[in-house]
């Protein structure tokens, strides 16, 4: 394949995840913008691996099936309450595929026949020029390495918590923003001291272990109500990485895709905090979401239980419901028989609506896909902005599985660990009957006044069976 073929082929595949990206913005054109993206990366590969500048095809290829294989292998088995961490340890993958692309990327020289035709100083401006080059791929490399790294520890810590394998609580380690200021002068000069004699590459691996170190402790010191931020996060520092390698490679589509990869993760993350009234900056610190100010139910009054026939008359009797799921409907597996009392219900003349938080679950639009998934119409799923003003003047509310995203907690106590955070105004509407397996506190440690107010009912056990209980009783 020419290397005309190959730039016209990239900028095919590049035109195509633009197209992706747009695609995914929304539900209805979602499965196109997937396989935009499904195509756009075919004719990528395709152009790389039989492109000019190609050697060992026949290795690539062979690495690639069985690449193929262990992803198919491993997606047809994942359930969708494993999507965070299977999203998480991808992003790995690809810090790591960065930080051994700056490896056997470093030496390379940029190197070109002199012209005989040049004088004494156009020699000495062609030599200036080389070095420049030369400078100028060395810093490609290091901080390629550095955010590669940083990418691959991180990812694994985030995978960790978001499994369970390691405690979601933050870590708080003395003077840690000290710490991580101290790793990032340190590596600055680090790759001062590389530049200046490339040839000795002592700082770039101490540089390594330190960008090993640094993004191992900054996802740590993250508590776990900001993990569907952090996903988002290390989905644009896995972009960067990529854009990073690309330049390592000189690879245009590479670099393009990188950026539209790091610029989309961070702006979803920006909006994330955005939602959560939090600066992005102190979410990366960390600690949010690690003190817990209440501990008991006796500092908060008596809930009081009902039953899935009780839910399921005052249903029958209602005129408007909202529902608002999170990560319990998820695990639970709920999602479709809440599918099916919601057909039965709009049968019967009910407006039923669906409030989506913006960072409802373990990912960002981890609840509208589990709803997509289940048939769930697009236009009753609503965002906590567009719904929030409605609770009021709705009969009945259903919180399946969410606990930190409607605690009233947020706006009447100044003190909790998640105050100023926007939630769902679940309280304000005249019956709610929240799910959950126990009075346990959430996934980010925080007690919820909402389960002791007057209008709200407990409904305990597995969601799915209850809300099996309930379609029945209806």
């Amino acid at each position: 394949m020419s290397e005309g073929l190959v730039q016209a082929a990239y900028i095919i595949a590049a035109l195509l995840f633009i197209m992706s990206l747009a695609g995914l913005s929304k539900h209805e054109t979602a499965k196109v913008g997937c396989w935009y993206g499904i195509i756009g990366m075919g004719i990528a590969l395709v152009a790389t691996i039989f492109g000019p500048q190609s050697e060992g095809t026949f290795w690539i290829i062979i690495a690639m099936i069985i690449g193929g294989v262990i992803g198919i292998k491993r997606a047809l088995k994942v359930e969708m309450t494993e999507m965070p961490e299977l999203v998480a340890i991808l992003h790995s993958f690809v810090g790591l595929a960065a930080v051994l692309v700056g490896f056997n990327s470093y030496g390379l020289h940029i190197d070109a026949t002199m012209p005989e035709y040049l004088d004494a100083a156009g020699q000495a401006a062609f030599l200036t020029e080389q070095a420049t080059l030369t400078n100028i791929h060395n810093v490609e490399v290091f901080l390629g390495i550095f955010i590669g790294a940083v990418t691959f520890t991180g990812s694994v810590v985030a995978f960790g918590k978001l499994s369970g394998k390691m405690n979601s609580k933050a870590l708080m380690l003395p003077h840690r923003h000290k710490l991580n200021l101290a790793a990032l002068i340190i590596s600055a000069l680090l790759m001062v001291a590389f530049i200046k004699n490339p040839g000795n590459i002592f700082p770039v691996l101490v540089m390594t272990v330190i960008a090993l170190a640094f993004g191992w402790h900054l996802v740590a010191s993250i508590g776990g109500a900001d993990m569907p931020v952090v996903v988002s996060m290390l989905n644009s520092y896995s972009g960067w990485a990529a854009a990073a390698a690309g330049f390592m490679l000189n690879n245009d589509l590479l670099i393009v895709t990188g950026a539209l990869v790091g610029s989309s993760g961070a702006i979803l993350s920006y909006i994330m905090c955005k939602a959560m009234n939090r600066s992005f900056v102190s979410v990366i610190a960390g600690g949010f979401g690690n003190d817990i100010q209440v501990s008991s139910d006796q500092e908060q009054g008596e809930h009081r239980e009902t039953t899935a026939e009780e839910v399921a008359e005052m249903l029958k009797n209602a005129s408007s419901v909202i529902i608002t799921p999170g990560y319990g409907m998820a695990v639970a597996q709920a999602q479709y028989p809440v599918a099916e009392i919601t057909q039965k219900l709009r049968e019967r003349g009910v407006n039923v609506r669906f409030g989506i938080h913006p960072v409802a679950g373990r990912l960002p639009g981890h609840m509208n896909v589990l709803l997509a998934e289940a048939k769930v119409p697009y236009d009753v799923v609503l965002e906590m902005d567009e719904i929030n003003d409605d609770f009021a003047d709705t009969d009945v509310v259903l919180v399946i599985g969410a606990n930190d995203t409607v605690n009233p907690a947020a706006m009447e106590d100044p003190n909790s660990p998640i105050a100023g955070m926007p939630v769902l105004e679940v309280w304000k509407a005249a019956n709610v009957v929240v799910f959950k397996r126990s009075m346990a506190v959430g996934y980010a440690g925080v007690q919820n006044p909402l389960f002791f107010k007057e209008n709200t009912q407990m409904l305990f056990g597995d969601a799915k069976e209850r809300v099996d209980d309930i379609l029945k009783a209806l």
